[in-house]
C-alpha cells in the first residue's frame, strides 16, 4: 500500500521545537552542522543492520530502508541547494517530490548495504559542504518555488531536522 503523501510545510521547524522528535532549530549552532549531520546519518546506517530494516510498522509508515533512502536523497537535494545559495545571487530552487522520488526509486526493494553506503557519502558530502561555509556566506538567500525563503544557516538547519527527526523515527521504531 503506497504511503499518504506529506503535504505539510515543515519550514516551522526553523523557528519552533519539533514536538516529534525533540529537535530545536535555537540550539543548533551553525559550527556543529558538519558534525550532527554525521552523526545523524551514523544513526540512520546502524539502523540498516538491524532486525526488520524493510519492514514497515504500519500502513502509513515507511520502512527503515525506505526512510535511509529518503535521507540519503535529501542529503543530495540539499548539497545542491546549498551549492545554487553559495554561487548565484537568490536562486529558485527546483521543485521536489519526496513522495514521487521514493516512487521512482523504488525504496522499498533497494539493497540496505547499497544505500548505507550512498548514505555515507551523501551526508558526508553535505556535513563537508556545511563545514566549509564561508563565513560570509551564512545569510545568501535563496526560495523555493512557493515563495518559502532559506539563508545558507537555514537551508542546513531545516536539512539537519530532516535527518534528525527520519533517525528518531527509525531507532524508535
Amino acid at each position: 500500500m503506497p504511503i499518504e503523501p506529506d503535504t505539510k510545510d515543515w519550514t516551522w521547524v526553523l523557528h519552533e521545537r519539533c514536538a516529534e522528535c525533540g529537535f530545536d532549530p535555537l540550539a543548533v549552532d551553525r559550527d556543529d552542522l558538519g558534525r550532527r549531520i554525521r552523526h545523524a546519518a551514523a544513526a540512520m546506517h546502524q539502523r540498516l543492520h538491524g532486525d526488520a530494516v524493510s519492514e514497515r510498522p504500519d500502513d502509513a509508515t515507511w520502512s527503515p530502508l525506505e526512510y535511509a533512502a529518503h535521507v540519503r536523497d535529501v542529503c543530495g537535494v540539499m548539497q545542491t541547494r546549498l551549492e545554487q545559495l553559495l554561487g548565484e545571487p537568490d536562486p529558485e530552487f527546483a521543485n521536489w517530490d519526496q513522495d514521487q522520488a521514493a516512487i521512482d526509486g523504488d525504496y522499498a526493494s533497494l539493497e540496505p548495504e547499497h544505500v548505507a553506503a550512498e548514505l555515507d557519502l551523501a551526508a558526508a558530502s553535505l556535513a563537508g559542504a556545511a563545514d566549509g561555509v564561508p563565513s560570509d556566506a551564512w545569510e545568501r538567500p535563496g526560495r523555493r518555488s512557493n515563495g518559502s525563503v532559506f539563508t545558507v544557516e537555514t537551508l542546513l538547519v531545516y536539512a539537519l531536522h530532516d535527518l534528525e527527526h527520519h533517525a528518531v523515527d527509525v531507532t524508535r521504531a
